[in-house]
């Protein structure tokens, strides 16, 4: 295992789209491993290194919300000149949830990508060093764009970050998405995505994170 993390995480709302939904909005009843790696990877990420999420704690309690929301029909992409909402616009329902929060316990790996001059401590002090300052390479955000999230370290210096368990005992939350690995063409386009689910529980207010099949 490398280096390890506490990662404290919070907002308003949050939406973890169950990808069967195809037409409205349905969130999972907790943050997935693929969302909070992508909480990880705005505030640090390289080439030479994958974070693994190991588990992810539950601190509020689990409250859902129906919102509507204006969205588009489309996708940006560099073959459109640009998106006109006007004419694109689509209202749709949204089951949501509303003020969580999540401890999110992680680490990461030095992939083939590495180079001489990277080494797990270089890359941990400057995870350390940028969440910090509150500094990412993008805002954070839990599930949708629109829903941002707010984060701090838990460090052993600041004493332990004590909470309610507020979903006691042993917790069946079905299958939940676990992460999504790509295939590349020889041009190093996606060629296919291949989506990995998991058996999600929670105990104690805990998830227990599985590795991939594959090791990633």
């Amino acid at each position: 295992m490398g280096y390890g993390i506490k990662l404290r995480v919070w907002g308003e709302y949050a939406c973890f789209t169950r990808p069967e939904m195809k037409v409205e909005r349905v969130s999972y009843d907790v943050m997935t491993p693929s969302a909070a790696r992508g909480i990880l990877e705005a505030i640090h990420w390289k080439p030479a290194i994958r974070w693994v999420i190991d588990r992810i704690h539950v601190v509020n309690p689990i409250r859902f919300e129906n919102i509507r929301r204006n969205e588009v029909e489309s996708k940006a992409s560099s073959k459109k000149k640009g998106i006109y909402a006007a004419e694109e616009r689509q209202q749709r329902a949204s089951m949501v949830l509303r003020n969580v929060q999540y401890i999110i316990e992680a680490h990461f790996e030095m992939t083939e990508r590495r180079g001489e001059e990277d080494t797990p401590e270089k890359h941990y002090n400057i995870f350390l060093r940028r969440v910090r300052k509150g500094q990412c390479f993008h805002r954070p955000y839990l599930g949708c764009r629109e829903f941002p999230a707010n984060f701090e370290l838990l460090e052993d210096s600041a004493g332990t970050f004590t909470y309610e368990n507020v979903h006691p005992g042993d917790v069946d939350l079905g299958y939940m998405l676990l992460d999504q690995t790509f295939h590349m063409d020889m041009k190093g386009d996606t060629k296919e995505v291949f989506p990995h689910f998991f058996r999600a529980r929670m105990v104690d207010s805990v998830i227990e994170v599985p590795a991939l099949a594959d090791g990633r």
